[in-house]
């Protein structure tokens, strides 16, 4: 019944507690100063360091994993003869998934025996995160494979996550936003409030004004006062 879970570091789930569940995970690549670099030790990765970098300039771009790299995490798990369930980032937001949909139909006729399943998200972060934990869970309770991928795409539509961001410039650079856009929400201080749709796409959920709820703060401990 046991069978591998598989996911990738757009989960953001601590290296320790991946090893702890027997969860693999592929690494997505980030690029900066003519380097690759992936993170698949957490605790070795220096979050404020990389972040206050880029907020000092640092120009950091991604790439998606391709179905080569897919079929070298896979086919190991299925020579050995287990089952795999992966569950990864939406595909509304990266090719990724499309990639690892290339890659298991590969191992499919390479594995014709084993079943393999594959679980969109149509989330990232903490909200893939929280479907591949339960991924493991129902693995260790002794879901059968298909049963619990099924579960796992209903659980996919019913979640919703609600985001903001503190930079409308790299939503620019990413092609998510106009310039103008971009230009004129910075200087206003404005911040876009996105969501995932049924697609797993980010779209506008609504937009709130910084500025003006530091002044609504501000006006409000005045009349306290």
């Amino acid at each position: 019944m046991s069978y591998a879970v598989i996911t990738d570091t757009s989960a953001n789930l601590p290296t320790k507690l991946l090893n702890k569940l027997n969860i693999s995970v592929l690494p997505f690549t980030y690029h900066y100063d003519d380097k690759s670099f992936n993170c698949l030790d957490t605790d070795s990765f220096d979050g404020d360091e990389f972040y206050d970098r880029i907020r000092a300039g640092l120009v950091v771009t991604t790439s998606q994993i391709t179905p080569y790299h897919y079929e070298e995490l896979f086919r190991p798990i299925l020579a050995r003869g287990e089952d795999m369930l992966f569950v990864g980032m939406s595909s509304g937001i990266s090719g990724s998934f499309h990639s690892s949909c290339i890659a298991a139909e590969a191992m499919r006729e390479e594995f014709p025996e084993r079943k393999i399943e594959l679980v969109d998200t149509r989330a990232a972060s903490l909200g893939e995160g929280i479907i591949v934990l339960k991924a493991a869970e129902m693995r260790d309770a002794g879901v059968p494979i298909e049963t619990a991928a099924e579960k796992l795409r209903t659980l996919s539509a019913r979640m919703c996550q609600i985001f903001t961001v503190d930079d409308l410039m790299h939503l620019r650079r990413g092609g998510r936003l106009s310039n103008l856009s971009a230009i004129v929400g910075t200087v206003l201080n404005i911040k876009p409030l996105l969501k995932g749709n049924d697609l797993g796409l980010g779209v506008l959920y609504e937009t709130f004004v910084a500025e003006f709820l530091h002044h609504a703060r501000e006006e409000t401990a005045l009349v306290r006062e």
